[in-house]
């Protein structure tokens, strides 16, 4: 089954199933861009047939008098050689098995411990993720104010963490992890939740100095987060390595190693890479080659900065698109980066594109949901 918006224009659109009366030469781009291709002529053995075999792109053939009726969203069948036009039927209903590795992003402990009391596919999630932020906001920790002060300040705030950190990982099934996003605090953000430290006030924070930039230009977070490793070493042992981090709001592999020789990380801590950026999708390859443990892809950005549509502007909802054919061609990029060179990459996906990605993607290691949304897929009939 393939499913697709027609394309009648004859120019390239991503994902869309090309109609037209013949293929030709003149439709190269077109056809290439298309998960499929409907046509009233020609044969298996026909040069652009051929390419289209040898892209794994299906032809279909039908009659010249039905291609008039093909428009809008349709669904060809490629075992009956048959279309079927109009709002496709229902998507198949996600299962368990379509998570893969998954990998929860959950908000406090509490999901923690909603995850893996599910039932028996609780061991379906192998990871859970969570924000630096949001570890700050259950513990009522202002960073920016406990960076800004002295060494005794510093080393607290990361041993608070440390302690948030180990009552995480005792609620963890056996075989999960826990992977700490650094702190990602936007200026507008930070203003919020600061009350000494002096915050930049700058004309568009999304675009500003935080994630990785911010990162390298603080040694008081390196040794805040120096102080939290030695803690959960201390109290951990080597169950300690079930924590890992992932840098965030990375451009490409330099920041990457940059921010791994700032931070001064010991050789064999594992650091993910945050690919939520148009330049880092085109730097995924090189990130893999950089020693990227794994790549998360973070969609709800990813989207934002693909279509220039502030995500939390309702003006633009229209065009904040999650299913866009170029959103979705660059998390293929990196999709196939980081299988090409085995390093475990995650997708981030709502509730309702699941599905959508499910049969427009090459399959990931595992996708990313939400608590709630996860336990959707994990138990559906118990889940309103």
């Amino acid at each position: 089954m393939v499913r697709g918006i027609c394309n009648r224009t004859r120019n390239p659109l991503e994902g869309s199933i090309l109609v037209v009366p013949r293929l030709e030469a003149g439709l190269y781009d077109a056809m290439l861009a298309a998960r499929a291709v409907v046509c009233g002529s020609g044969g298996l053995t026909g040069h652009m047939q051929s390419i289209c075999r040898g892209r794994g792109i299906p032809v279909l053939l039908v009659d010249q008098a039905d291609l008039a009726g093909l428009a809008g969203e349709v669904t060809l069948d490629l075992d009956s050689q048959s279309v079927v036009v109009g709002p496709d039927t229902p998507p198949r209903t996600p299962s368990p098995d379509d998570l893969g590795s998954a990998c929860a992003v959950i908000a406090d402990l509490r999901d923690i411990h909603t995850v893996n009391s599910c039932g028996p596919d609780a061991k379906r999630v192998e990871s859970f993720f969570i924000r630096e932020e949001f570890l700050c906001l259950a513990a009522n920790l202002r960073p920016l104010d406990a960076l800004a002060g002295g060494p005794a300040d510093v080393a607290a705030y990361g041993r608070a963490l440390a302690d948030r950190l180990c009552a995480f990982v005792e609620a963890l099934l056996p075989g999960q992890r826990l992977v700490l996003r650094m702190l990602d605090l936007r200026s507008d953000h930070a203003a919020d939740v600061t009350e000494q430290a002096r915050v930049a006030v700058e004309p568009n924070p999304e675009l500003g100095l935080h994630g990785a930039r911010w990162l390298l230009g603080s040694t008081a977070y390196r040794d805040a987060l120096h102080a939290l490793l030695t803690l959960l070493a201390e109290r951990l042992g080597e169950e300690a390595g079930r924590v890992s981090l992932a840098a965030p709001f990375l451009t490409d592999e330099q920041e990457f190693v940059r921010l791994r020789a700032h931070l001064e990380l010991p050789a064999d801590l594992p650091m993910s890479a945050f690919v939520e950026t148009p330049a880092a999708v085109h730097a995924s390859p090189a990130l893999c080659a950089a020693g990227a443990s794994e790549l998360f892809l973070g969609m709800k950005d990813l989207v934002q900065f693909y279509l220039a549509a502030d995500r939390s502007n309702h003006l633009v909802a229209g065009t904040y698109q999650t299913r866009h054919p170029a959103v979705l061609d660059g998390v293929r990029t990196v999709v196939e980066a980081a299988r090409a060179s085995r390093t475990p990459v995650r997708v981030f996906t709502l509730g309702a594109d699941f599905a959508h990605y499910l049969e427009r993607l090459p399959t990931p290691d595992g996708y990313m949901m939400c608590t709630a949304e996860l336990l959707q897929v994990l138990r559906p009939a118990e889940t309103p």
